[in-house]
């Protein structure tokens, strides 16, 4: 009798084990000069074959699932200048918000994209083809880091299109440091490449934006 409530115990302890588990170590905040994050990136030649833009589902029930607002509609609540009213179904009216591309000031949601810093097709040509559908949607509706998306004129995103900062910089030039600091800490941050001729033109950045400090947390 003995013999067989050890071994029924032993087998309950078997049982139970995988349930007790650790926490995950919190990802550090990451500050490196400009520079030195420029270093840190990969450098890939991008491929974008059999890149399409519902690969990465957005926009989602954002962070908090149960406010009734997207990932979209949260981010234009956060960013607001002066909040807006928010009715049933999350409909955002009255507001301001800051265009930090353009310095331009928009009183009217629906003026406003939110823009992926490193835009769904660049990022899919520097690593993320390789990701699984959970991790790209992750990363499409990504509010853990204030960089990832941000609110700015309909007008200057659609400019910017899928392009790197080789090809595109933000209209308002007193910008470009933040820029290139948040796009080197988004993709610091989701482990994505760059391709040489934008290697090239973070680095020249680097020079000139010697007191940007790059910070980012590694995407969980």
């Amino acid at each position: 009798m003995i013999k067989n409530f050890a071994r029924g115990f032993t087998a309950l302890a078997l049982t139970l084990a995988p349930l007790v588990t650790t926490a995950a170590p919190a990802h550090a905040l990451e500050a490196v000069p400009l520079a030195d994050a420029v270093e840190l990136l990969p450098v890939a030649v991008e491929d974008r074959t059999g890149y399409t833009r519902t690969s990465f589902k957005h926009w989602n029930s954002g962070d908090d699932a149960g406010d009734g607002c997207n990932t979209r509609q949260e981010v234009l609540l956060a960013e607001a200048v002066v909040a807006p009213e928010v009715g049933p179904n999350c409909a955002i009216t009255g507001g301001s918000w800051t265009s930090y591309y353009d310095g331009q000031t928009v009183t009217a949601a629906g003026s406003l994209d939110i823009d992926h810093v490193v835009p769904l097709a660049e990022s899919w040509d520097s690593g993320a083809s390789a990701w699984t559908p959970q991790r790209r949607e992750a990363y499409a509706n990504d509010q853990g880091a204030h960089a990832s998306l941000v609110a700015v004129t309909a007008r200057s995103n659609r400019s910017k299109a899928d392009r790197d900062p080789a090809e595109w910089m933000p209209p308002a030039a007193d910008q470009h440091c933040r820029y290139v600091g948040e796009w080197v800490g988004t993709k610091l941050r989701w482990g994505l490449a760059v391709d040489q001729a934008e290697q090239e033109t973070l680095a020249v950045f680097a020079e000139a934006c010697e007191t940007t400090i790059v910070t980012y947390t590694t995407a969980p």
